[in-house]
């Protein structure tokens, strides 16, 4: 493959410091740090009710389903909600903003010719 001409770094450099790149990546910050950490902190009050509180979380809720139990699923229901509520907010935030700096860097960079023979040796791998 053919070394990347040697004003790529600098193009780079210059969309990592403008302000839509600096944006994007706040944005994108601003809302997975608080979802991670809000998840971390249910995981953990899972464990430690687990560990902690084993009458609470034997209490029954219906018939042989305990809180445990219920407590355990509603884990596995938080982590696709998550994900759903990232997709979602990707696409309408995150998604149309990366594309306006992707456009206005492939329309600075020079264009580069792909080497499909290493391209196919790489998926090959």
């Amino acid at each position: 493959m053919a070394p990347p001409p040697e004003t790529a770094p600098e193009s780079f450099q210059r969309i990592e410091e403008s302000p839509e790149f600096r944006q994007l990546r706040s944005s994108f910050r601003n809302f997975a740090f608080p979802v991670t950490a809000g998840f971390v902190l249910w995981y953990l009050l899972y464990v430690l009710l687990s560990c902690y509180a084993p009458g609470f979380m034997s209490t029954k809720v219906v018939g042989n389903i305990n809180l445990a139990l219920v407590l355990g699923i509603l884990q596995f229901v938080s982590t696709f909600a998550i994900a759903a509520w990232y997709a979602r907010f990707a696409d309408r935030q995150l998604d149309p903003r990366a594309a306006v700096i992707r456009g206005r860097a492939d329309a600075t960079l020079p264009a580069q010719p792909v080497d499909h023979t290493a391209v196919a040796e790489e998926a090959a791998e």
